[in-house]
């Protein structure tokens, strides 16, 4: 990768262990990507005309890198709340979509946003019973405090690592959650508390990825300042958010402290239908870890931009979302000025407004 955050080892949470297992070196990279919208016309271009959905066509050119990931993570900002499916203002996609989604690369998804009411208490609850029927790893909306309680912190080991994942939403749009379900808010109380119990699973790595903010806002507002601040030092150590639908710039604090923390406001759009200048496309962030002799090290860390491409100039049937620097002799010339405005938009905020966090190459 391009851009090394830092190699300052930090104490991993876990217990120590012998000499031998202290020994190894582990390594481990996250992936996590925007929000994964589906508006009425994802819907209508992704029908097959005899009551099936295919979306392989929009995660065709970011899948390689999404897969190359150790674990990757995205917000899924729909429910699969069944039929009649709807785009915005109330979304329920098709169960194909959370297919394609997995089928991608996508290891965990998030539901804790302020569509995850959408289709009231029985998307809630159907969007949770489809992820658990397919096998996907999930967090942030539950059935009833017990499930809640029994699953979060979400915590998952790979490569060695233990990593927790906090999710939490600012709110839902108006509409009140139904007992016995619940959602996570950004409840300073009640994430205190999870920080609290997420430290007793030894982590090596406390991610929080909150939905907050703005939308349409390049910069993040004094509340998104402030809670990220107030996640660090409870311990968290990274911060990764979503919802305003477009990029918010990126930073590596305490780069001599705990190998650094990296706060990143918002990743935009993976994939929507949106129109809006700066919301057709969004930001996966990466960060490589190794893990050595009681130590756990952020070695490298960045960015890669995705661009979307709509039927409606692209001429194909499907969504499709591109890496930024797909070859212009991919694209058409309707699609080329689309993608080298957003590019040129939010390459000029990174460049001006990041700290510590490049594009990667």
């Amino acid at each position: 990768m391009a851009y090394a955050c830092n190699t300052n080892a930090r104490p991993q949470g876990g217990a120590g262990g012998s000499v031998e297992e202290d020994s190894a070196e582990y390594t481990l990279s996250i992936l996590v990507a925007g929000d994964l919208m589906q508006h009425q016309g994802q819907i209508n271009a992704a029908h097959n005309g005899d009551g099936t959905y295919s979306y392989d066509e929009t995660f065709k050119y970011v899948k390689e890198e999404v897969s190359s990931a150790d674990l990757a993570v995205a917000n899924f900002e729909v429910t699969l709340g069944g039929k009649p499916y709807k785009g915005y203002p109330c979304f329920s996609a098709p169960d194909e979509y959370l297919k394609a989604s997995v089928d991608a690369g996508f290891d965990v998804l998030l539901t804790a946003n302020n569509h995850c009411l959408d289709s009231r208490q029985k998307g809630l609850e159907r969007t949770i019973d489809m992820m658990d029927k397919n096998g996907v790893l999930h967090l942030g909306t539950y059935k009833n405090k017990a499930e809640r309680d029994k699953s979060y912190p979400f915590i998952i080991e790979r490569n060695g690592f233990r990593v927790v994942i906090l999710n939490f939403t600012y709110g839902t749009n108006g509409i009140r959650v139904q007992a016995p379900n619940v959602v996570n808010y950004m409840d300073t109380t009640e994430i205190a508390r999870d920080i609290k119990k997420a430290k007793t699973m030894k982590p090596d790595i406390i991610i929080a990825i909150p939905h907050w903010g703005i939308e349409y806002m390049l910069q993040p507002d004094r509340q998104q300042q402030d809670m990220a601040a107030w996640l660090l030092n409870k311990g968290v150590d990274h911060v990764i958010g979503a919802h305003p639908h477009v990029l918010q710039p990126m930073e590596l604090r305490n780069k001599e402290r705990r190998g650094g923390n990296m706060v990143a406001y918002s990743l935009g759009n993976y994939v929507s239908n949106m129109t809006r200048t700066n919301t057709d496309g969004g930001a996966m962030v990466r960060l490589d870890f190794k893990k050595r002799g009681g130590g756990v090290t952020l070695e490298d860390c960045g960015y890669s931009l995705v661009w979307v491409s709509r039927p409606a100039i692209s001429g194909h049937k499907n969504f499709r979302i591109y890496p930024v620097h797909i070859p212009d002799s991919m694209l058409n010339s309707a699609e080329r000025g689309k993608r080298n405005l957003f590019y040129k938009n939010m390459k000029a905020l990174f460049d001006k407004y990041n700290k510590g966090v490049g594009e990667l190459k």
